[in-house]
Order: C-alpha cells, then sequence, then structure tokens
C-alpha cells in the first residue's frame, strides 16, 4: 500500500496542502514547530481515526476554523480509494468514500493502513497500561475493523456502569430490601451482563492478537538490539479464568469468568464507585530477559523496545497480505549509528516510507541505497493573521 495523494484544510497549522505522493522514501525535512509532523499525524489520523498526540481533535482544527479536512487516496495493489474526513472541534465527525458519505467515520478504517512510530512512543515502554491497551486495540481495529465497533460499545458499556456505581451508590448499598436498591442492583445485573459480553470479545481478540505479534516484536527487538537481552511480551488480565478452565482465547470461558468476578467484587464496586474487572483493567507486560522493561531497561532498551512493538505490528500487517505505509516521525535523530543502520534496513521492506526530520545530517547514510527518496521542506511563515506551514516555499494561500 501506498498514498498517492494528501490533501489538507485548515489542519492544525496547514490552511492547505496538496501533495503528491508515490512508493519509496519521501522525507520532510524542517525545523521544529514548522509543522512536518502535522503531516504525518494527519495521516495516521486518516488510518486509525485519532491523533499519536492528543486524545481529543479541537487542537486538530486550525484556530478560528470552524473544522479541519483530510483527504487520504490510497493504493493498495492496483486499486485506488479515497477516504475523506470532515473534523469538528465539537461534535460529531463526517466521513466519506470516494464521493459517497458512510453513516460512522468507521467505515473508512482500512483505506489507508499505516504503522507510525513518534518520541510520544517511549510511553508504550515506560507509561501508564493504557498506552499499552490502545496500542493493542488499534492493532485489532487494523486487522479486524468490526472489533473496533465491539470495543467502543465496551467503552460504553462501561461509563454507563461505572456512572451507575457512582450516582446510585446509596441505592445500591441497600439492596434488595428497598424498592430504589431493588431497582439499582437490576439495572446492574443488566450492565453485568452485557460487560462481560464484550469485554470477553475485546479480551479475546487481545489474546489472539498479541500470540501473532510476539514472534514478530521479539525478531524486531533482535535485530535494532542484538546484544541486548531477549524481549518477550504477556497479556496481563485482571479477569481471572479458574485453574484447568482452559485460554483467556475462550469467550464463553472469559466471560463466565468476569460475570463470577463480577458479583464477587460487587460490594467493592459499590463501596469505590467505579469498575474493577474487565479489560480496562488489563496489560501488556514488557519483559528484557527476566526483568520488567519499564523501570529496568536503559534509555537505548527502551527506544529499541518501542521501535520494535511499532515494527512488529508492520511486519505482522505485511505478512498478513498489505504492507502498511510505514511512518517514522523525528526518530533518527535519537537512535545510535548501528541503530539507525538496523531501522533502515526494515524500513526499507515497506512500499512506501515516510520520514520526517529536523536537518539531513539526521538521516542514516544508507538511507538513499536502492530506494527511490523524495525529500520536501516544510517552512513555517508568519503574517498578520498568524504563523502557517507551506511546503516546498510555495505560494501564500
Amino acid at each position: 500500500m501506498y498514498l498517492r495523494r494528501l490533501v489538507l484544510q485548515d489542519y492544525r497549522s496547514w490552511p492547505a496542502l496538496d501533495m503528491e505522493l508515490g512508493p519509496g522514501v519521501t522525507v520532510l525535512v524542517g525545523r521544529n514547530g514548522h509543522g512536518k509532523t502535522n503531516v504525518v499525524e494527519a495521516i495516521g489520523y486518516a488510518a486509525h481515526l485519532g491523533s499519536h498526540r492528543v486524545s481529543h481533535d479541537a487542537p486538530l482544527v486550525r484556530a478560528g476554523q470552524p473544522h479541519a479536512r483530510i483527504s487520504a487516496t490510497a493504493v493498495n495493489e492496483g486499486r485506488e480509494l479515497t477516504a475523506h474526513l470532515l473534523i469538528k472541534p465539537k461534535g460529531a465527525n463526517r466521513a466519506s468514500l470516494n464521493r459517497t458519505t458512510v453513516s460512522s467515520p468507521r467505515e473508512i478504517l482500512g483505506v489507508v493502513r499505516t504503522v507510525l512510530f513518534a518520541p510520544e512512543d517511549l510511553a508504550l515502554v515506560r507509561g501508564e497500561p493504557g498506552v499499552r491497551r490502545a496500542w493493542l486495540d488499534d492493532v485489532i481495529a487494523m486487522r479486524t475493523p468490526r472489533l473496533a465497533g465491539v470495543k467502543a460499545d465496551y467503552d460504553k458499556v462501561l461509563k454507563q456502569r461505572t456512572a451507575l456505581l457512582k450516582t446510585a451508590q446509596a441505592a445500591l448499598r441497600k439492596g434488595y430490601r428497598d424498592a430504589d436498591g431493588a431497582s439499582a442492583l437490576a439495572t446492574l445485573d443488566v450492565w453485568d451482563g452485557q460487560l462481560a459480553q464484550l469485554g470477553a470479545q475485546v479480551i479475546a481478540a487481545r489474546v489472539e492478537a498479541l500470540g501473532l505479534l510476539h514472534s514478530h516484536v521479539v525478531e524486531a527487538y533482535h535485530t535494532l538490539a542484538p546484544e541486548s537481552r531477549p524481549a518477550h511480551l504477556e497479556y496481563q488480565c485482571s479477569v481471572e479464568l479458574p485453574e484447568g478452565a482452559g485460554s483467556l482465547a475462550d469467550t464463553s470461558l472469559v466471560e463466565a469468568a468476569m460475570l463470577t468476578q463480577l458479583g464477587q467484587l460487587r460490594s467493592k464496586e459499590i463501596d469505590r464507585g467505579m469498575t474493577l474487572v474487565g479489560p480496562h483493567r488489563d496489560d501488556i507486560a514488557l519483559v528484557l530477559g527476566d526483568q520488567p522493561a519499564k523501570g529496568f531497561a536503559s534509555h537505548g532498551e527502551t527506544w529499541s523496545f518501542a521501535l520494535a512493538l511499532r515494527l512488529g505490528v508492520y511486519s505482522l500487517l505485511s505478512a498478513e497480505g498489505t504492507s502498511p505505509i510505514l511512518i517514522l516521525d523525528d526518530v533518527f535523530a535519537e537512535l545510535d549509528a548501528r541503530r539507525r543502520r538496523a531501522l533502515v534496513s526494515i524500513a526499507k521492506g515497506a512500499e512506501q516510507v515516510l520520514i520526517t526530520a529536523a536537518v539531513p545530517e539526521d538521516l542514516p547514510e544508507n538511507l538513499t541505497e536502492d530506494v527511490p527518496l523524495t525529500t520536501h521542506t516544510v517552512t513555517a511563515v508568519d503574517d498578520a493573521g498568524g504563523r502557517y506551514s507551506v511546503l516546498d516555499a510555495e505560494a501564500t494561500p
């Protein structure tokens, strides 16, 4: 897969951008703060319906504008599709595929497939469990877009159930002795059933995806850091199956176990006003040798492990049929010469690679060997209307 054209309107620092692309390596060079990361962020948004830098959409819309637009035309095995997104700072976003409006932006998932690595990805190793869960959920959504809807439904049920635990705490404590308590408990039972049913699907999908990813991540880490301790990944689930019951990949077993634990922890959940069991409480353990990477990995090992997690996704998706677009955002400046060369050796296998760098000197020498290379310069312009980004000193919009 490769991106043939990217059009932006009022996206962050870009009032307008119309960029033609092709297979091979495309490099965006520009000083920090000039807008090069905004370009690859927009491509990532078209692929994942979310930014790798912020958790909500308001910052993506250029100041003073009602909305932003992204149009990305992707070519996959000769078939060309264009995904259009209208991003609003408030309210629901809209999307269309070619010229046909779709009922939900989720319907364009898969048109553009990317694997993006950025400095923020160090949080995959050093950060909280939610960062690692989001990484794995993105992989699942790329492989099976339907499951993105399951995860979204789970999040809605979780929000409703947690709200009930908080707002009806007094009634829930009264139990079946009181009419209000009986009604609140009956509602909680309904939420329990839905939470377990959806949660089991999320957990099973994660376990399956991590099992498929494991060897790819381990191999990528060894390529980047062959002198380091071996890497290992393990899914840590808050739902405990009975001894000898089977695997977390069995949704019926997970659902039953989750319902049992929700019942066992009900009093504690009512007291604390929160849901204590489910995939929102899970984590992915990242291990080097016999120690957790978090807190024990060196700076170089942390960078290598974070890169390996992304490269493992790229390798898995490529093995399953469609090589995604590989995006490396301001990565090479943080790597030593050997890791730079190792990363380039992996990246060259991609049909299209997009790279951002502050200066050309950050790019490794072997990047240009036997691969088509296009370089663009991103600069920032200041005028009475504020600062905006331009590509290759193009005319003022």
